[in-house]
């Protein structure tokens, strides 16, 4: 299981990125998106196909992201993220966030074979501060299974 050490580097990051940050406010991608840079993160939105995302220049992929960002969140299919990890490596990243879905054993090996700390089988939205009701909610039921780093 992922260590809450992890979880709080992760989150002291100077800059994150969203990939699949999506244009529609229904998708996931969007929802954390909007999510933490209401939180005040400093957070840019990855997606191939949009010139903006919120109002926010959208980057195309990992190698374009400005020199600072250093954390990745994840939203994509497993299969993608497999592919984010080595561009990750080469861009200067430092740690990956894999979202629910998103993870896959390949990927969480590759983080660990090229020196990322990765970050598996959790919700940012359960953990990056302010932590809103319905996450507070889903966390403590996920703690009472032992589903949470202590």
């Amino acid at each position: 299981m992922v260590s809450r050490a992890a979880i709080d580097e992760f989150l002291k990051l100077e800059a994150l990125a969203v990939v699949g940050a999506s244009r529609k406010r229904v998708k996931f991608g969007n929802k954390a998106y909007r999510d933490l840079k209401a939180k005040g993160y400093n957070v840019v939105p990855v997606n191939p196909t949009a010139e903006t995302i919120e109002g926010d220049r959208c980057y195309r992929d990992v190698a374009s992201l400005p020199k600072n960002v250093r954390g990745l969140v994840l939203v994509v299919p497993p299969v993608i993220a497999e592919r984010i990890v080595p561009q990750a490596k080469a861009a200067g990243v430092t740690h990956i966030w894999m979202q629910p879905g998103a993870e896959s054993k390949t990927a969480v090996a590759s983080c660990r074979e090229n020196g990322l700390t990765a970050i598996d089988g959790q919700c940012i939205m359960m953990h990056a501060a302010p932590v809103g009701a319905f996450h507070k909610f889903h966390r403590f039921f996920a703690r009472l299974g032992g589903k949470t780093p202590k």
